[in-house]
């Protein structure tokens, strides 16, 4: 794990616990709260912090089982998948809290303080038992004869402080289920700029080599031809050559740095023609600042030599750029000879369509219509 992604996952866990902070600030200040808005509008109230720390005792409780939930028992079901430790853990807590909430019942305390003696202590004592039986038979029946049934197991409080506690619960564990899946999509986020780097690093290995294949041929052409220009285009060479060293490696190039290995390509490609083929070049000179990813656009002027060159009838090649809102606008037109040059080792224009997939996904057009006599491909991609 690298240096900045402990710095996001430590952020995260800041973030969380300030979430929670806040939470257990605002409900620990609501009976201030409440205790101050009531002695403000009734004077008969009087502030009594005996009461505020009554609240505050039962929810110290709650926090301290929280505290533990946090940092104890909820990384074992979000993190390590242990659901059977946890679930198991959290049955023990809830039991332990429910006998700890019928402990401090009030109610029960109080009906149990309020219980009649038992029937030896009445049978013991039966002139009391006479005289008490005596002054109250008329508003009240024996006392012996009363029926007192002991409070319930669980009261309503009890019911309602679980509840409370599992909510309490649940939400702690969809807070850190939150946290964990944006860690889940950052991590995968990352996974799939890894996998795009690598696929365009391969696909950029396939290409230079192609490139540097046409390009070694045509010089070889030329030098049974005419020596001197193939001394010219072995300096041409050179500056591609350059180009693709320095920046063939690079996510984007300058527009004007593109234009001008384009140039320069066809340039040289031009030494090996005659007047037959009309090859047209309209690059804008005057360029946005914007950048490009390298050698995206010379595999449809390879393509284009390539197939629509013909040695025995005359032949066409247009390459024509513009820009429309921040958009590129290219076009490449060429002749199809009715023999195309067979040459091997070409990667073919599903690579360029795979670059542009990982490049651009949806937001790039790219549309190739090829007709009986010509072939045209117009490639409309955003720039940045």
């Amino acid at each position: 794990m690298g240096l900045e992604d402990m710095l996001w996952l430590k952020n995260q866990s800041r973030q969380e616990n300030v979430i929670y902070l806040v939470v257990w600030v605002i409900l620990f200040a609501t009976p201030l709260l409440s205790l101050y808005v009531r002695s403000v509008s009734d004077q008969s109230i009087s502030f009594d912090w005996t009461e505020v720390f009554i609240v505050w005792r039962r929810f110290a409780v709650f926090l301290l089982l929280f505290l533990i939930h946090n940092f104890l028992l909820a990384p074992l079901l979000v993190y390590k998948q242990r659901r059977l430790l946890y679930f198991s853990i959290v049955a023990i807590i809830l039991t332990v809290f429910v006998i700890y909430q019928c402990s401090i019942r009030p109610d029960r305390k109080r009906t149990m303080r309020q219980m009649p003696p038992p029937m030896e202590l009445r049978d013991s004592r039966p002139s009391e038992l006479s005289s008490s039986h005596s002054s109250t038979s008329d508003n009240h029946p024996p006392f012996a004869f009363r029926r007192h049934f002991p409070p319930p197991i669980i009261g309503e409080r009890d019911i309602l402080a679980v509840m409370i506690l599992l909510l309490m619960f649940g939400a702690n564990l969809g807070v850190k289920f939150y946290f964990r899946s944006r860690n889940d999509r950052k991590k995968l986020l990352e996974l799939e700029k890894q996998n795009l780097e690598q696929q365009l690093v391969y696909l950029r290995y396939q290409i230079n080599p192609h490139f540097f294949m046409n390009t070694l041929n045509n010089i070889h052409a030329l030098v049974d031809i005419a020596p001197q220009k193939a001394q010219e285009t072995i300096l041409e060479l050179s500056k591609m050559m350059r180009f693709v060293l320095y920046e063939g490696d690079k996510s984007g190039v300058s527009l004007s740095r593109e234009f001008e290995f384009l140039r320069t390509y066809i340039k040289l490609m031009q030494l090996r023609y005659t007047d037959k083929v009309k090859i047209s070049v309209d690059l804008p000179e005057e360029v946005p600042e914007k950048s490009i990813p390298p050698l995206m656009l010379i595999s449809f002027i390879e393509n284009a030599f390539k197939h629509g060159v013909s040695y025995q009838h005359a032949s066409f090649i247009e390459v024509k750029a513009s820009f429309d809102n921040d958009h590129l606008l290219f076009r490449c037109r060429n002749s199809k000879a009715e023999k195309p040059n067979e040459e091997k080792g070409g990667v073919g224009l599903a690579n360029v369509r795979q670059r542009l997939d990982l490049l651009y996904d949806n937001h790039y057009t790219l549309v190739i219509n090829d007709g009986a006599k010509e072939y045209n491909v117009e490639l409309t991609i955003p720039l940045s």
